[in-house]
């Protein structure tokens, strides 16, 4: 469906892209993950022809967005974060300016605005101005008008940010009604939407693809050992004791809170499952436990893994310009001032 290859986009001395590749298949929701400032808007402002790169390719449908922009434009639909809306029109009329603008037969253009303002239901809005309509409304408008021309894919960047919880929730629907006849390839910052919406997730960090995968094995990805958590009202002692003979055990970690219960984290060997031995080792010593779970690496402990590095190499890449700025200040302003004394 879409390939991109060795991608990559240069603000002088900033490299926002950098040698990025992978490839979008038919039929999923795809979604872009990474801090700000990562490469994700510019990564789709260059897959939709908005932003020319540097060295690269996209090819969208066997068409190069670069040789071939009006053939590989009429497969992607794309809502940017902000959407593209003139605010002085009715919603109709603004659509049938899009089906316009993207060469929608005359004939065809009222079946197609129909088509689109029913997908995302904004059908009763049609004869209202956008300025008049809530952001939800808007960005369902913003949908409406990507869905022009029936692309194969939509390409939607941040599409929840700004909304309140209903309508976050009803856009999260859209997308899945849009998903069941088009690819869907889905900025978003919120990690929970994109673990719930997504079947594909790719992590960019510092321009580059960090991980490529399906939400499940992210996840693995940082699970590395087991940990069990454990609550009882033994002291750490007497867990110690409790737990010697399980040579599983690498590490052992207590908090004991103000009802004098206390909770122990047990890093457990990769491969290993202690649940059973932990449970009778407590059962065998008549003490009681009060709760025994298994903690998994979540989503979001995935993309800090992932991106832990990057906020970091950001504050000293500016800080680097702030000195080099000083520095190259300096020389000037000692000549101003031997001349003047000259």
């Amino acid at each position: 469906m879409i390939e991109v290859r060795h991608l990559v986009k240069r603000y002088d001395d900033n490299l926002a892209v950098d040698d990025l590749s992978f490839t979008i298949e038919p039929g999923k929701i795809y979604g872009f993950l990474g801090p700000n400032g990562a490469g994700k808007s510019t990564t789709m402002n260059i897959m939709t022809g908005y932003l020319g790169a540097t060295s690269g390719d996209v090819i969208v449908n066997g068409h190069n967005i670069l040789d071939e922009p009006e053939k590989a434009k009429k497969c992607i639909g794309y809502l940017p974060e902000m959407p593209p809306l003139y605010q002085d029109m009715l919603v109709r009329e603004y659509l049938e300016f899009v089906a316009e603008l993207k060469g929608v037969p005359k004939t065809e253009r009222e079946n197609e605005v129909m088509r689109s303002m029913r997908l995302v239901r904004i059908v009763d809005m049609q004869n209202r101005l956008i300025r008049n309509l809530s952001k939800g409304y808007r960005q369902r408008v913003g949908m409406a008008q990507a869905m022009i021309g029936s692309p194969d894919t939509i390409i939607l960047d941040e599409p929840t940010v700004g909304l309140d919880p209903k309508q976050i929730i009803e856009i999260r629907q859209l997308i899945r009604e849009l998903a069941k006849d088009h690819t869907v390839i889905l900025s978003s910052h919120i990690l929970a939407e994109v673990q719930e919406v997504c079947d594909y997730i790719m992590i960019i960090s510092k321009g580059k693809l960090v991980a490529s995968d399906t939400p499940d094995h992210l996840e693995e990805l940082v699970k590395g050992s087991e940990t069990i958590e454990i609550t009882t009202g033994a002291d750490e002692n007497k867990i110690k004791d409790i737990l010697k003979e399980i040579h599983e055990i690498e590490k052992i970690s207590y908090e004991k809170d103000k009802d004098g219960n206390t909770t122990a984290r047990i890093d457990v060997k990769e491969g290993s499952d202690i649940c059973e031995k932990v449970f009778f080792a407590f059962a065998d010593s008549r003490t009681a436990l009060r709760s025994l779970s298994t903690i998994r690496a979540s989503l979001e402990d995935v993309f800090l893994e992932l991106t832990k590095n990057e906020a970091d190499d950001r504050a000293a890449v500016a800080d680097t310009r702030v000195k080099k700025k000083e520095k190259d200040s300096t020389p000037k302003e000692e000549t101003n001032k031997d001349e003047s004394n000259l």
